[in-house]
This record gives C-alpha cells, structure tokens and sequence, in this order.
C-alpha cells in the first residue's frame, strides 16, 4: 500500500515523541526546585575611631558600641592591650555586621610590628596577635644642602620614597651620628653634600619607614666626615666610626633631648617668673610634654624626686672624673628609677614637664665639674672608645664593604638610589 502524506505526518509525530520521552529529564516540570544563589557583598560596616584627649578606652569603644558586659568582657580577652597606656591619637579599626550594632572585631595597632584583633564570636571575646612583617631594602640617598639638613633631605626624596615623619627622624638620625662631630646648625655652608647609606623597611600593606643608618659621608667647608656603622655582639661592641676606627660617641652626649631646640642658653638672664637678673647655671631644651629625657653618660644616681625651690621633680647623677649633670623640671621620672642605680648614655631617664619655677614644660640641664657649673656645650668633653685592635681587620673589612656602596665607583644620577650589596 502506497504510503499517503498523512503517514509521513504521523510517522514524523511519533519520532518526535520518542525523543522527546528520551530527553524527559530536561522537562522544566521534572528539574528539582532550587533557590537562586546568595550573595553577599556588604554584610558588615567598618570604621575607625580614634583615642582622643582626656579619653579613656571605654569612651573610645562606646563609639563602637561595645559597653557593660560586652566592655567587662573585652577587657578580660584583651590581654596584650595596654590599657593604662594608651596615647592620644590611637586608632581602632571597628567591623561589625549591618544587622547588629555591637562590634563584632576591633583591631589596634600596637607598634610598627604588632597589630592586635579582639573579636566576638559564640564563646564571647578572643584575643589574637599579627606580627607585621618587614622587608629590609638598602638605598643611598645624596643631596645638597641649601638651607638645613631637613630641607635637603626633603628635596632629595618624595613621599613615596618616605614620609614626612620619616625623613624628619632619618634627619634627626644623622644629626645623633654626628653629635659631637658636625653641628648642623653652625658647622654647614650652603653647598656642602651629603650621602647616605641607610636601610628602609616596607610592611605588605605598603607602608613605608626610615628603619637605620649603615654609613655616611657630609662635607663640611669641602673636608669629608665619614661615619661607619659596625658591631660585634660577642664583644659587645656597637657604635659609629670614622675611616680610622676611631668612636664618633664622646664620653658625654651634646644634650639630653633626641629633639633639641634651645630656649635658654648658659650664662646671664632676665628670669621669666622672678623679674629680675641672675646666672643661668645650665641650659634650657624647649620641648612637648612628656618628651623622653636621656642620661648623656653612664653614672649613678644621686637623686631622684621632687626639689625645694625652682627645679621641681629632679634628677642628679654622678659620673667619673668629678662630673655631675642634673635634669629639672620634669613631669615624671622612669618606672623603676632610684637612688643608687646606674644608668646608661641614651637611657631614658625621666620626662619633659613644667614642675618647679616653669612657664612652659621644656628640661633644664646642668653639668657641673667639681661643683662648678659648666656650659654642657663645649666639645672637649672625652674621648669615646675606639674599635678594640683584636677587630681591627673586622672592622676594615667591614669599613670598605659600606664604602663601596656608599660611593660606587660607577656614578649614580638619581638623588635617592638602592644599594647594590657586593
């Protein structure tokens, strides 16, 4: 029997159909509900709130609204958060979830190396402590100075080189290597160079910090001052060095401030507070509140408290060769300081304040000799220790490795530069 078109049609049906059976799995009416994914971009709020004047922790985290129990209990989590410490101007970074108003993790740094998380989870506060790594890089930095070292070092570096901040502590930095050397306010003519070796740190977040000096070169009236950085822990031997091993530290640092600026100097004065003319037996170091004060020898503690008359809270020590220094109008002294002890050169022993016959907090300095008060600014002060003759050869060795990266034989154009090791 002849096939007609109609059995072309429904034989095309059935084939369809048949396939269509066969792929019955991807019927829409056969696939298994499923909800849409979710995905969630914004569930929390960070923001940072900082430590102001007067505050206290509490006042600072009520801000992130971590109060009563949340509070008692973020104390007793936050072991390595120094809270009777804390300084005006801390921040702390708050995260907490848009559908809650309580924190949920607050985070403070430490220091430069240390950052501190508290966060709230189901079995309340935990504490954990990151510490930032650092990558050391070394750069040679040249210039010429015009005006100030500061200025100098602030044309021959941008902000991403370093900050502000930091080149102002490499220019303080300089300053200390050459204390007793190179006056920095009365030794430089405008044109005189300088160039530096120094190694700078770099946190993963970008951050960048002036971290040491390794060695310098600064021409004063055209004759070069070589400073070279060199120790050796087994015989604890640490410090700077000219070319010949000799100590640029002198028995006695030039002032007790690592931030000098001299309001009154040695001699005769119209006091502020008396109204009326009488020897000024030392020198007055303007400074903030609080500023560190150092020993500018190692000696013995002679006294330590507060004195009738102008000096306020005071401190005396003795030091060889009849050598006294005393350091007045200080706000507090250094935890632990005592009649007796001895200190160190560069150890902090008290702290800038206004106590006694004071308009303004800044330190009074003495430096009597057998007694006798002395102006602390003369430079004939002694002799520091020079490299010892069993690590002379250590030393020189040591001395032309930094020489040659501190002045490389092939000429280097740009101001700020790395240092190639050899």
């Amino acid at each position: 029997m002849a096939w007609r078109a109609s059995h072309y049609v429904v034989a095309g049906a059935l084939a369809a159909g048949g396939l269509s059976w066969a792929a019955r799995d991807a019927w829409p009416w056969r696939r298994p509900l499923t909800a849409p994914t979710i995905v969630v971009d914004a569930a929390y709020t960070d923001f940072t709130e900082t430590l102001g004047r007067r505050e206290m922790l509490a006042d600072v985290l009520a801000r992130g609204h971590v109060t009563g129990r949340d509070y008692a209990a973020f104390l007793a989590a936050a072991h390595g958060l120094p809270v009777r410490r804390l300084r005006p101007g801390l921040a702390f970074q708050f995260r907490r979830l848009k559908t809650d108003s309580v924190a949920t993790r607050v985070t403070v740094r430490l220091s430069p190396d240390r950052r501190l998380s508290v966060t709230r989870g189901d079995a309340g506060w935990t504490e954990a402590v990151e510490t930032i790594p650092w990558t050391i890089v070394r750069l040679r930095v040249t210039g010429v100075i015009t005006s100030s070292l500061y200025d100098a070092l602030d044309k021959a570096m941008p902000d991403s080189f370093l900050p502000a901040v930091e080149r102002r502590q490499l220019a303080w930095a300089i300053a200390d290597v050459y204390d007793w050397e190179v006056d920095f306010t009365r030794d430089i003519r405008p044109g005189d160079r300088f160039t530096v070796l120094l190694e700078r740190l770099e946190s993963p977040e970008g951050e960048r910090r002036f971290g040491r000096i390794l060695a310098a070169r600064v021409d004063v009236a055209r004759t070069p001052e070589y400073a070279f950085s060199f120790e050796d822990a087994a015989a604890s031997v640490a410090g700077f060095y000219d070319e010949r091993g000799r100590s640029l530290r002198r028995a006695f640092l030039r002032a007790p401030l690592p931030y000098r600026r001299i309001s009154s100097g040695f001699g005769s004065r119209y006091h502020p507070i008396l109204h009326m003319w009488r020897t000024h037996e030392g020198v007055d170091f303007s400074a903030a509140y609080g500023t560190p004060v150092r020993a500018t020898a190692d000696g013995l503690v002679m006294r330590v408290g507060r004195e009738e008359g102008g000096y306020g809270n005071l401190i005396e020590l003795r030091h060889a060769n009849g050598i006294r220094t005393r350091y007045g109008h200080l706000s507090a002294f250094a935890r632990g300081l005592r009649v007796g002890e001895r200190v160190k050169q560069e150890q902090t022993i008290g702290y800038v304040g206004s106590t006694g016959l004071s308009t303004g907090p800044h330190l009074h300095y003495e430096f009597l000799v057998n007694g006798r008060a002395t102006n602390p600014r003369r430079k004939d002060m002694g002799a520091g220790t020079p490299v010892p003759k069993p690590l002379a050869g250590a030393f020189d060795a040591e001395r032309d490795r930094l020489i040659a990266q501190l002045e490389p034989k092939v000429p280097v154009a740009p101001a700020v530069a790395a240092a190639t090791p050899d």
